[in-house]
Parts: C-alpha cells; sequence; structure tokens
C-alpha cells in the first residue's frame, strides 16, 4: 500500500513538472524511476521480516499452549493420584482409630476423667487465693493442656496433676504470710506483708484483700465489710500465740463481693431524701431544746434546794425566793388572800419552768408523721415506676422503695429520744412546780395557825 502512494506520488509530481515546464530535465525521471523501484525493493524486504516475526511468535505461543496443555493434563492426572491417596489414608485413618479404640480398652474412660479433672482444677486454681502467692502464681499452663489435650496423658502428666491438687488441698489448712505487690485503688503499687488465711481471705494490716485472677493482681476491697469484720482483722494479726476469732469468706470472695454493694449507713440516710432531712431537723432542734430545759431546770433547781436551806432570807433570783418574797410582803393578809396571792406567783413562775417542754412533745409525735408522709411519697413513686417501666427490673422501684422504708425507721429513730427527753424535761419540771406549790401550801398552813392562834 505505501508503494502504491509513493509511484503515484512520483506520478504526480512528474505530471505537475511536465505540467509547469516542458523542458524539464530527462535525468531528474531517470532518477525517479530508481527511487520507486529501490523503494519497493525496501517494502518487499520488510514485508518479509514482519512475514518471518510474526510466523515465530505463532510458533512461540503454539508451543507455550502445548506446554500448558500437556501441565494440565499432568495436573488432572496427580489429582487423580491425590484423590485416591486420600481416600486411601481416610480408610486406614479409620481403620487405626478403631484399632486405638480397642488397644485403649478402659484407658479411654480414665482418659476421659483426667480430662475432666483437669479442666475443674484449672478452674479452681486460677480463682484459688493460694495462686496470690508468687511461688503459685504459674500452675495452670500443664493442666490446660490436659484439659485439651486430644491423646492419652503421660505418667509424669498424671503425677502433675495429682501434685496440683494435693498442693491445693494442703495449702488451703495453712495461715502463710509472705510479701507481694498490692495494686491500690488508684492504680498505684505497694509491697506489703500479706496473710493468706487458708484458701479463704487475704489480709493487710486492718483490711480485706483480694486476688483479681484476670489480672492475677492483688487489690484492696471497693469497701471493707461492716467495722466489727474489719476489727477482727487487726486483733487476727496481732495474734502471736492463741486463738482468736476472724470472720472468713467460705465462698472464696462472692460474700465479699456482695459486702462491697451493700449500702453503708450514711448511704442509707440519704436514701430517705427530703423527708429523711426534715426529720433529721426536727431531731436537732428537739434536742437542742431538751438540752437547754435539761441545763435550765438543773440549775433552777439547785438554786430552790439551796433557798430551802435559807428559807428566811428570800432571793429574787430563783421562783422559790421570789414566791417567798410575796409572803412576806402579804404577811398581814388573811389567810385566802395570802392563798390568792402564791398562786398568782406560782402561775406567773409556772411558764418559765414549763417553756419549751411541750415543743419536744409536739416533735416527737411530728417525727413519725414525716416519716409517714415520706412512706406514702416513696411508694407513690414505686408505683409510677412500676406504670412506666414495669415490674422486670427490680433496681427501677429500689430508690423509691428505700425511701418509703428508710424515712418510716427515721420518723421512729427521731420519736424514741424525743419521747425520751420530753418525759425527763417534764418530770424535772413537773418536780419544780411541785417543789413550790409544796412550799406554798405549807406556808398557807402557817399562815392560818398563826391566824387561829
Amino acid at each position: 500500500m505505501k508503494s502504491i502512494k509513493t509511484i503515484l506520488t512520483a506520478s504526480a509530481i512528474a505530471l505537475t513538472s511536465m505540467t509547469f515546464g516542458s523542458y524539464a530535465n530527462a535525468n531528474a525521471l531517470d532518477d525517479l524511476l530508481q527511487e520507486v523501484k529501490s523503494n519497493r525493493i525496501s517494502e518487499a524486504k520488510l514485508n518479509k521480516e514482519r512475514e518471518a516475526e510474526f510466523r515465530a511468535a505463532r510458533d512461540q505461543k503454539q508451543a507455550l499452549l502445548n506446554k500448558a496443555k500437556k501441565e494440565l493434563s499432568d495436573a488432572q492426572e496427580r489429582q487423580k493420584q491425590l484423590q485416591q491417596a486420600f481416600a486411601d489414608n481416610e480408610k486406614r485413618i479409620t481403620e487405626k482409630t478403631e484399632e486405638l479404640e480397642s488397644a485403649k480398652g478402659t484407658l479411654g474412660e480414665m482418659f476421659g476423667v483426667v480430662r475432666q479433672a483437669a479442666g475443674d482444677t484449672v478452674g479452681r486454681i486460677a480463682t484459688s487465693i493460694v495462686s496470690a502467692q508468687p511461688e503459685y502464681s504459674d500452675r495452670t499452663g500443664l493442666l490446660s493442656r490436659l484439659a485439651e489435650a486430644k491423646e492419652l496423658p503421660k505418667l509424669s502428666e498424671l503425677e502433675e496433676l495429682w501434685f496440683a491438687l494435693q498442693t491445693e488441698m494442703t495449702e488451703s489448712g495453712k495461715v502463710v504470710k509472705f510479701d507481694a505487690n498490692v495494686v491500690g485503688l488508684d492504680g498505684s503499687e505497694s509491697m506489703q506483708t500479706v496473710t493468706r488465711v487458708g484458701s479463704f481471705n487475704l489480709l493487710a494490716g486492718d483490711h480485706y484483700l483480694k486476688f483479681n485472677s484476670d489480672s492475677d493482681q492483688i487489690e484492696p476491697l471497693g469497701r471493707q465489710p461492716e467495722s466489727h469484720m474489719v476489727a477482727s482483722v487487726s486483733e487476727f494479726n496481732e495474734t502471736t500465740s492463741g486463738y482468736t476469732g476472724l470472720y472468713l469468706d467460705p465462698s472464696r470472695g462472692a460474700i465479699l463481693d456482695i459486702f462491697k454493694q451493700k449500702a453503708t449507713m450514711e448511704e442509707r440516710y440519704h436514701q430517705g431524701g427530703l423527708p429523711g432531712y426534715v426529720i433529721t431537723v426536727v431531731l436537732l432542734f428537739g434536742i437542742l431544746i431538751s438540752i437547754e430545759r435539761f441545763i435550765t431546770l438543773t440549775v433552777v433547781g439547785a438554786k430552790i434546794k439551796s433557798q430551802l436551806k435559807n428559807a428566811n432570807n428570800p432571793s429574787d433570783k430563783n421562783p422559790l425566793g421570789r414566791i417567798l418574797g410575796v409572803y412576806n410582803s402579804n404577811k398581814n393578809v388573811d389567810t385566802e388572800t395570802l392563798e390568792l396571792k402564791l398562786d398568782e406567783a406560782i402561775l406567773r413562775e409556772t411558764p418559765s419552768i414549763e417553756r419549751g417542754v411541750n415543743v419536744i412533745k409536739i416533735l416527737a409525735a411530728i417525727a413519725p408523721l414525716l416519716g409517714l408522709l415520706g412512706t406514702v411519697t416513696g411508694m407513690i413513686g414505686t408505683f409510677q415506676s412500676i406504670t412506666l417501666f414495669g415490674t422486670g427490673d427490680p433496681k427501677i422501684m429500689a430508690g423509691d422503695i428505700s425511701m418509703a422504708l428508710v424515712t418510716t425507721a427515721q420518723g421512729l429513730i427521731a420519736a424514741l429520744p424525743l419521747i425520751f427527753l420530753h418525759s425527763i424535761t417534764a418530770a424535772k419540771s413537773k418536780s419544780i412546780v411541785h417543789v413550790l406549790e409544796e412550799q406554798s401550801a405549807g406556808i398557807v398552813a402557817a399562815h392560818a395557825e398563826q391566824e387561829r392562834a
């Protein structure tokens, strides 16, 4: 195609030359003819080279195709051989497995028992506080392998299982002290002397500890048990001989975890809410009044006793002295008038003596009513929670129920001492008024005798 274009181009040039000049040089046409022939030869040679390259590439591709077909055939043949070998091996494995089961006999049952015992022992040892001691910290490796093993255990492995069980049993009956890192609630570590009581409790100083099997660390409890239980820890650690009592956790820490969730007295107090705070104010107010009345009446009683010893020299700084002063001022009146004067003086002294006593009584009556108010409020909140959320989760209702019960207890707790204090102050005031009335009656009687005489 390229040769034809070249020829046409050359012819066009020749025709153009002939058109524009009839006197062109004949040698130029010969050169053009030679150039056209030369180009045709080059094109033919180039086409032959391209054809040769194509045939060589075709032969190469054919060789690759033949090679791939041969490899595919070999692979298919190998696949058949492997499939046959796999089937033969499966059959052989089945036969050997049957032979193994037959050969094991009763050892198979022992293998199951060993695996079960190893699995149970791993769980027990991993959570045991005996593992808190450094020398017993890594005891579960072999037992874990025995629990997951697929083959019969060796004699040495059976001995290790026996040693693990024997060690746990022996250590559970010992009280041991050792030094260990204790991780505080703030994440800090400190070396402390820890006392292990069998497989029940870890103690340090005057508090209980726990062993965290997940992190293999010794940690303090988030909240210690009640004070009398913690006090036994100090007494136990200080004992060097003889016997002493100690609260143990036979559930390996479960009971101590429950105690962590137990509300303290302060938390129970705050569960009473606003009614509980009002009851507290009522109790404190009643106690303050009672203390003031008790001190005042005691002082007044002491002054009256002192006045009784010195009746001829009345003082206006105590009720009896003022009554005696009224008598001294009215010695010349008749008996009835004197009696009225003394009654008036007693009536004038009585309010200051009995002041605040009735307030204590009223507060003692108000306290349980406030507790009842808190109870009703808590029950209303409980029924509202049941209406909104149902009864599926008791924790939703726990807060309102706590208010209902705690406020009742707070009201009763406040009422009891207030009633007691009211009884004391009322008795003291009555005794003073009784002395005044007794002395007044004595004065009137003596005055009447003098009139008759």
